[in-house]
């Protein structure tokens, strides 16, 4: 007797359809990962252009609301004040000093240049009165630079009626 011969073992149709409901799974959950990161990236993109156009506006604004503040000009105040004044321990100290004044208003400015032996006397008595151990350290130079601003804008409200300088800068000191 012979046995029927058949083609050999074919996989069973339940079993196909468990690997095609896999496949497709997979491929559903990497489109919704490749969905879900796309959103995150065009709504940062969205927000982040939407946050940079608002800023610019608030900036614009801004610029409109405020006035253009004008350029400085400086006054360099030639020769350098040299001044000498005494140590605590009597030891005789000299300071040199370069100033440069800061304004920015041109007219003002011309108009203190009129003054300028009371303001180089003003500087000179105001240096002077210093004490070398304060000027050894930075904090007793700005000190003084302050002090010299302060003095000078004084001037210019009494000589000329406004406030002509800005700041006083020191572009040399030097002790000794």
């Amino acid at each position: 007797m012979a046995k029927k011969q058949g083609p050999p073992d074919v996989a069973s149709p339940a079993a196909s359809t468990d690997g095609k409901g896999k496949l497709k799974l997979i491929i559903l959950i990497v489109l919704g990962l490749l969905l879900a990161v796309g959103l995150s990236v065009g709504s940062t993109f969205y927000f982040m252009s939407r946050g940079a156009s608002e800023s610019q506006s608030d900036d614009v604004a801004q610029t409109q609301a405020a006035p253009q503040q004008q350029a400085a000009i400086y006054e360099v105040l030639a020769p350098a004040f040299i001044v000498n004044f005494t140590n605590s321990g009597g030891r005789q100290r000299y300071m040199q000093v370069s100033v440069a004044l800061m304004s920015r208003d041109q007219a003002g400015l011309d108009a203190l240049k009129e003054h300028m032996p009371l303001l180089r006397n003003q500087l000179v008595m105001l240096f002077s009165s210093q004490e070398f151990a304060t000027l050894a350290t930075p904090v007793g130079q700005e000190m003084l630079r302050q002090q010299a601003t302060a003095s000078v804008q004084e001037l210019a409200q009494k000589e000329i009626g406004k406030l002509a300088i800005e700041q006083v800068l020191f572009t040399n000191f030097v002790l000794q």
